[in-house]
């Protein structure tokens, strides 16, 4: 196995990373956003408040983005095998 196959293979595999896991990191993002600026304007402060609908929200995004992560991941898998089936040979 070359260094460019490994440096190949490494920077594919930190872009599907970033790839798959940026619909769940966005949602939260938001969704902590809006529930940021809502406790600032009514000035509640209670940590569940935060920390619940970001869980709910990642695990819809997750219900809605499955098939296409699944996929995705399949995809990369199968790349990364036929990579190392035509090293072997």
């Amino acid at each position: 196995m070359t260094e460019e196959i490994i440096i190949d293979l490494f920077s594919e595999t930190i872009r599907v990373i970033l790839f798959l896991s940026a619909p769940m990191l966005l949602g939260g993002l938001l969704i902590g956003l809006l529930i940021a600026i809502f406790q600032a304007t009514t000035q509640i402060q209670e940590a569940t408040l935060a920390f619940v609908p970001k869980i709910v929200v990642v695990f819809l995004i997750m219900i809605l983005t499955g098939s296409w992560l699944l996929n995705s991941l399949i995809d990369f898998t199968i790349n990364v095998f036929n990579i190392i089936d035509l090293i072997i040979y």
